[in-house]
């Protein structure tokens, strides 16, 4: 479904990811872990399409298309889901309207007819079962006023509705109490196919105990030097990361 290879990715000249390689099949969750600054977040930025960010070296391969000529939107047509640690507000505009919207858009561009309000409607109520989303929360503003937890919720919500075919989430258990975590990580676990795919980005193992990776992969100085089973996150909480600089500094995860 993902593949990515020698991706190289400068910020106003300032080199951050210097040749990640991944592989992601249908069906599979991936974890990402890594200490601050290691690129976690340019890697899912540029797999959104967000601006600022250059590739200089490397390929973005998507089911077959080149994910890289393909533009912000038409990344999410396609069915390319980011959820970002920071979700942004949107005054004014209700998650309603806005989840309607973006559904019949993506519908129109793979030749499908828009939901009327009533058809709508029952999928809304469906799936806001999914993050335990209460009515009040969906009549307001996207994001506005929202604590983090509820904010985190919402994406789960808006990944339920929008069922995309690659999942990347961002840091999604930052700032999450346990109750919160459970009620995200079971949204994404319900969430999940054989036809789809996700990848979770970490830094701690905690989110790992409710979403249970197929493979865990560490980001270190903009490379993944290391990949391992579930496991390997119980050694990253364990060691810290201390260990993975070490080794990577002697040459041994090059």
């Amino acid at each position: 479904m993902l593949k990515i290879e020698d991706l190289h990715v400068s910020i106003k000249g300032r080199e951050i990811l210097k040749g990640v390689n991944l592989t992601v099949n249908a069906g599979e969750v991936h974890a990402i872990m890594g200490p601050n600054g290691t690129g976690k977040s340019t890697l899912a930025s540029v797999i959104a399409g967000k601006e600022g960010y250059e590739v200089t070296k490397g390929s973005i391969s998507y089911n077959g298309k080149n994910l890289l000529d393909l533009s912000i939107e038409d990344r999410a047509r396609e069915g390319v889901f980011i959820g970002f640690q920071y979700p942004v507000e949107i005054s004014g505009v209700s998650i309603a309207n806005f989840m309607r919207t973006a559904l019949n858009e993506i519908r129109q561009y793979r030749g499908l007819d828009p939901l009327n309000g009533a058809q709508f409607l029952r999928l809304m109520n469906e799936k806001q079962k999914v993050v335990e989303l209460t009515d009040k929360l969906s009549t307001r503003s996207v994001n506005e006023g929202f604590s983090g937890g509820e904010k985190k919720r919402n994406e789960i919500f808006q990944m339920a509705m929008l069922e995309p075919k690659l999942a990347i989430l961002d840091e999604t258990d930052s700032g999450l109490d346990i109750d919160a975590l459970r009620i995200v990580a079971n949204g994404v676990n319900q969430l999940k196919t054989k036809d789809n795919a996700t990848i979770v980005i970490t830094h701690y193992q905690r989110l790992l105990d409710y979403i249970v990776p197929d493979v865990v992969h560490v980001l270190f100085d903009g490379r993944i030097v290391k990949s391992g089973p579930k496991e390997l996150a119980l050694e990253l909480e364990k060691r810290g990361y201390d260990w993975i600089k070490e080794e990577y500094e002697q040459g041994k995860l090059r």
